[in-house]
Order: C-alpha cells, then structure tokens, then sequence
C-alpha cells in the first residue's frame, strides 16, 4: 500500500471538499423549466377551437347554455364564441398571480363578456386547475356567497 505524503493528503481533502460543496449549492438564479407559465397556457388555447363541456355555476350545471358554440382564444386577446349563426366577442387573457411559483392554479385564465347573460356569466378569473393539449379545467370560489363554480374546455 502507497503512504501518502502531507501534500497529497492535503489535495485529496480539498477535492473531496470542493466536490461536495460544489454538489449540494442551488443555483436560484437558473431558470426554470417551467411548464406552468402563462407561455405554455396560451399556446395550447390558440391551437385550434374549443367548446365547453362542462359548467357548473354554484349550486346546478349549466353547460347546456353554451352548447353549438366554439371558441376561439385568439391574437390580441380576442375571444370568439359562435354557433353559426350568432357571434359572442369577449377578451381572454392568462396571467401568473405568483412568477416565482410553477404551481398551476397560481395561474388566472381570465375571461370577460359584456353580453349576453349566459356569456357574463362565464366572465371571472378562474383558477386553472387542469390542463392538457386537449382540455383545461378552471375553477373559481365565488365572491359573494363562496360558492364553486367549474368550467371546462375541451378541444374540437
């Protein structure tokens, strides 16, 4: 067996050190590869059309409201609802409540129409729950009274 020498020792320590610290820091300034920024949101929606296959307002469903319609989130924040015959325009937009958190409900998939009454009534920022390339499923609590409401896209 070789005897080591003090030196060598010595350098043998220090790698093993250095090698250690090295391993266990956190660099907080790397970005990160965050699947849940409004980025990734907002490209699977302008994909395509969409229509509602399920909305529940508080206390009874009403997805029947919205049945025959397509949606389209398209540029500049348009949103377009249209059965053939009738075209309801609105705005969308996706913002992050918290950027330095990638949990997806931070996220706000927030819709707005001034009319007609069904349409007013998907109007809020709802919390996105779930998504997919194919369906996004947002929730939203109520103001006023607390309570639940559910929607959900589905991609034609």
């Amino acid at each position: 067996m070789k005897n080591f020498n003090k030196n060598e020792i010595t350098r043998l320590v220090t790698f093993i050190l250095v090698t250690l610290i090295m391993s266990s820091c956190r660099n907080n300034n790397i970005p990160s590869t965050n699947i849940n920024n409004p980025s990734s949101i907002i490209n699977i929606v302008n994909n395509g059309t969409w229509r509602i296959t399920y909305y529940y307002d508080t206390d009874q469903e009403e997805t029947n409201n919205f049945i025959g319609y397509n949606f389209t989130f398209g540029a500049n924040n348009v949103l377009t609802a249209s059965n053939g015959t009738i075209t309801n325009t609105g705005t969308w937009t996706i913002t992050d409540s918290n950027s330095n958190d990638d949990n997806l409900s931070d996220l706000d998939f927030n819709i707005t129409f001034a009319n007609p009454a069904q349409f007013v009534e998907i109007s809020d920022d709802w919390k996105i729950m779930e998504k997919s390339s194919t369906v996004i499923k947002l929730k939203d609590v109520s103001g006023g009274n607390g309570g639940i409401d559910y929607l959900t896209f589905t991609k034609n």
